[in-house]
């Protein structure tokens, strides 16, 4: 559902935060979180590299900040905008929390996967895990922009509200992840390709 203006129930998420926001109506905001909770862990889940356990947590303190802050939200972006704005920030959090703790160990990039010459019901694993790594060496900023824009299709403007920079930055952020993820997807290039 995207940004999830609608539902089938046919009430906009405006209706449904001013509903939750004026009565402190937690069916209302109960439906929000059923609309939106799918695309924020699609995108933690990007996020963190697949770490679906981790993802979840953080999709769930999402919606708790959310909730919390809802009375601070001014329509000036869509609902799910917003939402997959606070999403990014609590990513962030626990990254830079994180990094104190890392161990050179853990900097080290995997190993890549053999890839495998006939086509096979494993390549296409092979091809998932290569991009996941892929998107792994992406920095931070690099990486949600790839996602906001390519895995949530959203508009770079959209990408910018939710990242909290402006739109020339996440062209930026784009630009240099497309040129990484070309050099290091290289060999699945087919023969002849430029």
């Amino acid at each position: 559902m995207g940004n999830g203006a609608m539902s089938n129930s046919g009430i906009a998420d405006s209706v449904l935060v001013a509903r939750a926001r004026a009565g402190d109506d937690r069916h209302a905001y109960a439906e929000l979180v059923r609309r939106h909770q799918g695309w924020v862990r699609s995108l933690l889940r990007r996020l963190c590299k697949e770490d679906h356990a981790l993802a979840d947590d953080l999709s769930q303190e999402t919606f708790v900040q959310a909730w919390r802050k809802l009375a601070s939200f001014r329509a000036d972006a869509a609902f799910g905008t917003w939402l997959y704005r606070i999403a990014y920030n609590i990513f962030l959090m626990h990254v830079r929390g994180r990094r104190e703790t890392l161990s050179l160990d853990e900097l080290q990039p995997e190993p890549a996967a053999e890839a495998q010459t006939s086509p096979s019901p494993e390549a296409g694993a092979v091809i998932r895990g290569d991009v996941r790594r892929a998107l792994a060496r992406l920095s931070e900023p690099e990486r949600a922009a790839i996602v906001q824009c390519y895995y949530l299709d959203r508009s770079h403007e959209e990408a910018a509200y939710a990242m909290g920079c402006p739109v020339g930055t996440v062209k930026s952020h784009i630009f240099r992840a497309r040129q990484k993820l070309r050099e290091t997807l290289a060999d699945w290039a087919p023969a002849g390709a430029p």
